[in-house]
């Protein structure tokens, strides 16, 4: 090359440099409210958050180039929720992640325009949150947990692993409309099996510690922790109160028998908020929510803990061993 086409060459790359850097200064910044049902320190809610950062990365979203989000953590106060659902309609967020039915209907009251996309939701037909699974009719779509048959399915497997259970205690959250229809469908199940339901209320946590102190008076009883926000909240206490009861326990997610609980079998609740990430990307590049139909689990995981189990002095059916997505020893 000659010293006449390199001078031109470099002149016009130098040329080239601010309007590239320009383009990139000048990209538009999109935002994102994140509304979540845990605090802010709780492993199991950052979790769930790095799957959905995750999942945005991996769409072309990237924190600080192209998107901003703007976090609050409602810790499953209802208090709260309601005030930071307010306060991210306030700032404008083109989209906005909602975790938890109580975090919806916050939602839902404070603002009919800006999109909303959940994640861990049980029945939002019912819960007025959609019109339909396939038509949402909105400004709210999303990811629902599972309906509500799988209470029977809880109720069969504390019947399988602790066959002489005949008294159930259902933890639900009573607030909601999936803490009745959990309840109501292993209400009706419990006669075919033998056992008798007892509904323990999560609204805080010297109610659970009463209730079920309660309860593991009489014997043969065992805890069907149906899915809520607030028994998530308080998982701890639950897990540790039917530990020091002796009394076996089904739950809804792993994360309860990873931190010491028996049993659980449902849907994998960190990858609803990696899908989730696709229909925030989508409804940034246009979409609308009335058109994105609600998404039910494809996959259910059952998580079981040996070590548990042995303190309990249960001996685990093989059937359920070879079933299991997990065994924790």
């Amino acid at each position: 090359m000659n010293r006449r086409a390199f001078i031109s060459l470099l002149g016009g790359a130098a040329a080239a440099w601010p309007l590239a850097a320009g383009a990139q200064q000048g990209e538009r910044v999109r935002r994102i409210g994140v509304l979540m049902n845990y605090a802010s320190d709780d492993a199991e809610g950052q979790a769930r958050l790095a799957a959905f950062h995750q999942g945005l990365q991996q769409l072309g979203w990237t924190v600080g180039r192209n998107v901003q989000i703007d976090y609050r953590w409602g810790a499953g106060n209802a208090d709260r929720i309601r005030k930071f659902a307010a306060e991210l309609v306030t700032l404008a967020p083109d989209v906005i992640l909602s975790a938890g039915s109580p975090s919806v209907a916050a939602l839902q009251q404070t603002t009919g325009t800006v999109p909303v996309v959940f994640v861990t939701v049980v029945d939002p037909v019912s819960s007025g949150f959609v019109d339909s699974l396939a038509r949402p009719g909105g400004n709210i779509t999303g990811f629902a947990v599972y309906e509500y048959s799988i209470g029977g399915k809880w109720l069969e497997l504390l019947k399988e692993i602790a066959p002489g259970t005949t008294r159930a205690a259902v933890i639900r959250d009573a607030a909601l409309t999936a803490g009745g229809g959990q309840l109501g469908v292993i209400q009706a199940v419990a006669p075919s099996v033998g056992a008798e339901v007892t509904p323990v209320n999560v609204r805080d946590a010297g109610e659970i510690e009463r209730a079920i102190t309660a309860f593991a008076r009489s014997p043969n009883g065992g805890l069907i922790v149906t899915g809520s926000t607030l028994a998530g909240v308080h998982r701890d206490l639950i897990v540790t109160l039917a530990a020091r009861h002796k009394l076996p326990a089904v739950y809804f997610a792993r994360y309860f028998v990873v931190g010491g609980g028996l049993i659980s079998y449902g849907p994998g609740l960190v990858d609803q908020y990696r899908d989730a990430a696709g229909y925030v990307d989508r409804i940034l590049k246009g979409e609308k929510p009335a058109d994105l139909p609600v998404q039910a689990p494809t996959k259910y995981e059952l998580v079981i803990n040996l070590k548990t189990a042995k303190t309990l002095g249960l001996q685990i059916p093989d059937k359920l061993l070879v079933a299991a997505d997990e065994v924790i020893e």
